[in-house]
Protein backbone atom coordinates (compact mmCIF):
# COMPACT_ATOMS: atom_id res chain seq x y z
CA UNK A 1 0.00 0.00 0.00
CA UNK A 2 1.45 3.22 -1.00
CA UNK A 3 1.64 6.26 1.69
CA UNK A 4 -0.75 8.12 -0.54
CA UNK A 5 -3.49 5.29 -0.27
CA UNK A 6 -2.69 4.35 3.36
CA UNK A 7 -3.15 8.11 4.60
CA UNK A 8 -6.29 7.77 2.47
CA UNK A 9 -7.70 5.11 5.13
CA UNK A 10 -6.78 6.91 8.12
CA UNK A 11 -9.42 8.55 10.47
CA UNK A 12 -9.82 12.07 9.93
CA UNK A 13 -8.49 13.17 13.15
CA UNK A 14 -5.35 11.58 12.65
CA UNK A 15 -3.07 14.57 12.35
CA UNK A 16 -1.05 13.20 9.26
CA UNK A 17 -4.63 13.05 7.36
CA UNK A 18 -4.38 16.92 7.72
CA UNK A 19 -0.84 17.12 6.94
CA UNK A 20 -1.11 15.21 3.45
CA UNK A 21 -3.53 16.54 2.55
CA UNK A 22 -2.82 20.91 3.16
CA UNK A 23 1.37 20.75 3.92
CA UNK A 24 2.88 17.70 2.56
CA UNK A 25 4.89 18.52 -0.77
CA UNK A 26 2.98 21.88 -1.09
CA UNK A 27 5.69 24.43 -1.49
CA UNK A 28 7.26 26.59 1.85
CA UNK A 29 8.83 30.47 0.64
CA UNK A 30 9.06 31.89 3.73
CA UNK A 31 12.71 31.32 5.32
CA UNK A 32 11.61 30.54 8.84
CA UNK A 33 8.96 27.96 7.71
CA UNK A 34 11.61 26.50 6.14
CA UNK A 35 13.75 26.48 9.01
CA UNK A 36 10.65 25.21 10.86
CA UNK A 37 10.43 21.96 9.03
CA UNK A 38 13.84 20.82 8.95
CA UNK A 39 13.59 21.17 12.52
CA UNK A 40 10.80 18.85 12.59
CA UNK A 41 12.40 16.74 10.02
CA UNK A 42 15.54 16.28 12.02
CA UNK A 43 13.38 15.69 14.95
CA UNK A 44 11.87 12.78 13.72
CA UNK A 45 14.60 10.92 12.78
CA UNK A 46 14.10 7.79 15.27
CA UNK A 47 10.38 8.43 15.65
CA UNK A 48 7.22 8.60 14.00
CA UNK A 49 5.78 11.30 12.03
CA UNK A 50 2.74 11.24 13.95
CA UNK A 51 4.72 11.65 17.45
CA UNK A 52 5.99 14.92 15.48
CA UNK A 53 3.22 16.36 14.27
CA UNK A 54 1.25 15.99 17.92
CA UNK A 55 4.37 17.96 19.01
CA UNK A 56 4.24 20.48 16.10
CA UNK A 57 3.04 24.11 17.70
CA UNK A 58 4.76 22.50 21.11
CA UNK A 59 7.88 22.63 18.82
CA UNK A 60 7.10 26.51 17.52
CA UNK A 61 6.75 27.86 21.08
CA UNK A 62 10.03 25.93 22.15
CA UNK A 63 12.15 27.35 18.96
CA UNK A 64 10.83 31.12 18.89
CA UNK A 65 8.26 30.68 16.30
CA UNK A 66 11.16 28.74 13.94
CA UNK A 67 12.54 32.54 13.57
CA UNK A 68 15.83 31.79 12.24
CA UNK A 69 17.63 34.44 13.76
CA UNK A 70 16.14 34.49 17.04
CA UNK A 71 17.30 30.06 17.22
CA UNK A 72 20.57 30.98 15.96
CA UNK A 73 21.57 33.54 19.35
CA UNK A 74 20.51 30.90 21.13
CA UNK A 75 23.08 30.59 24.13
CA UNK A 76 23.48 27.53 27.06
CA UNK A 77 20.33 28.72 29.06
CA UNK A 78 18.28 28.34 25.71
CA UNK A 79 19.85 24.74 25.31
CA UNK A 80 19.03 23.84 28.52
CA UNK A 81 15.41 25.13 28.47
CA UNK A 82 15.09 23.04 25.39
CA UNK A 83 16.36 19.85 26.93
CA UNK A 84 13.89 20.45 30.19
CA UNK A 85 10.89 20.79 28.26
CA UNK A 86 8.60 17.56 28.22
CA UNK A 87 6.71 19.36 25.24
CA UNK A 88 9.37 18.70 22.59
CA UNK A 89 12.08 16.15 21.49
CA UNK A 90 14.51 16.69 24.50
CA UNK A 91 17.79 15.30 22.35
CA UNK A 92 20.72 17.99 22.94
CA UNK A 93 22.19 16.99 18.93
CA UNK A 94 19.50 17.48 17.69
CA UNK A 95 19.12 21.03 19.61
CA UNK A 96 22.54 22.08 19.34
CA UNK A 97 21.95 21.22 14.73
CA UNK A 98 18.84 23.37 15.13
CA UNK A 99 21.18 26.18 16.42
CA UNK A 100 23.98 25.31 14.14
CA UNK A 101 21.71 25.32 10.98
CA UNK A 102 20.10 28.40 11.93
CA UNK A 103 23.73 30.19 11.82
CA UNK A 104 24.05 28.19 8.51
CA UNK A 105 20.66 29.60 6.97
CA UNK A 106 21.61 32.77 7.96
CA UNK A 107 24.91 32.53 6.02
CA UNK A 108 23.19 31.40 3.11
CA UNK A 109 20.77 34.20 3.43
CA UNK A 110 23.47 36.55 3.60
CA UNK A 111 25.38 35.49 0.21
CA UNK A 112 21.55 34.70 -1.68
CA UNK A 113 19.68 36.66 -0.29
CA UNK A 114 17.49 33.45 1.31
CA UNK A 115 17.29 30.17 2.33
CA UNK A 116 14.55 29.99 -0.22
CA UNK A 117 16.69 31.57 -2.95
CA UNK A 118 19.63 29.13 -2.47
CA UNK A 119 17.43 25.86 -2.55
CA UNK A 120 15.79 27.55 -5.68
CA UNK A 121 18.79 28.06 -7.30
CA UNK A 122 19.71 24.28 -7.02
CA UNK A 123 16.77 22.81 -7.88
CA UNK A 124 17.98 20.79 -10.97
CA UNK A 125 19.60 18.99 -8.26
CA UNK A 126 19.48 14.72 -7.79
CA UNK A 127 18.40 13.14 -4.25
CA UNK A 128 22.38 12.16 -3.96
CA UNK A 129 23.52 15.90 -5.16
CA UNK A 130 20.75 17.53 -2.55
CA UNK A 131 22.04 15.35 0.20
CA UNK A 132 25.61 16.15 -0.57
CA UNK A 133 25.06 19.91 -0.60
CA UNK A 134 22.77 19.60 2.87
CA UNK A 135 25.72 17.48 4.76
CA UNK A 136 28.10 20.06 3.33
CA UNK A 137 26.22 22.84 4.95
CA UNK A 138 24.31 21.91 7.74
CA UNK A 139 24.41 19.05 10.97
CA UNK A 140 22.08 16.16 11.53
CA UNK A 141 20.59 16.06 7.94
CA UNK A 142 21.49 12.56 6.65
CA UNK A 143 19.74 11.03 3.11
CA UNK A 144 16.47 10.24 4.75
CA UNK A 145 15.94 13.35 6.16
CA UNK A 146 17.33 15.64 3.63
CA UNK A 147 15.24 13.46 1.02
CA UNK A 148 11.87 14.08 3.06
CA UNK A 149 12.25 17.75 4.16
CA UNK A 150 13.14 18.41 0.13
CA UNK A 151 10.30 16.32 -0.43
CA UNK A 152 7.70 17.99 2.03
CA UNK A 153 8.47 21.63 0.55
CA UNK A 154 8.04 20.38 -3.15
CA UNK A 155 12.13 20.97 -3.91
CA UNK A 156 11.95 17.31 -4.90
CA UNK A 157 8.71 15.36 -6.51
CA UNK A 158 7.45 12.12 -4.55
CA UNK A 159 5.41 13.59 -1.67
CA UNK A 160 2.49 12.37 -3.99
CA UNK A 161 1.74 9.73 -6.49
CA UNK A 162 -0.61 10.45 -9.76
CA UNK A 163 -3.36 8.37 -8.04
CA UNK A 164 -3.30 10.86 -5.08
CA UNK A 165 -6.06 13.41 -4.81
CA UNK A 166 -4.17 16.01 -3.18
CA UNK A 167 -1.17 15.58 -7.02
CA UNK A 168 -3.34 17.59 -8.99
CA UNK A 169 -3.15 20.85 -6.36
CA UNK A 170 -0.12 20.50 -5.73
CA UNK A 171 1.16 20.42 -9.27
CA UNK A 172 -1.22 23.62 -9.74
CA UNK A 173 0.17 25.37 -6.41
CA UNK A 174 4.28 24.44 -7.27
CA UNK A 175 5.64 25.78 -10.55
CA UNK A 176 9.21 24.09 -9.58
CA UNK A 177 7.47 20.37 -8.90
CA UNK A 178 9.09 17.99 -11.37
CA UNK A 179 6.68 15.36 -12.44
CA UNK A 180 8.50 11.84 -12.05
Amino acid sequence: MSYCQAILKLDDNDPNVSYHNTQYGFPIDDDNELFGRLILEINQAGLSWSTILKKAENFRKAYSNFHIREVAAYQERDIQRLLSDPSIIRNKLKINAAIYNANKIMELQKEYGSFSSWLDMNIEFSKAQWVKLFKQHFKFTGGEITNEFLMSTSYLPGAHEESCPIYKEIIEHSPRWKQT
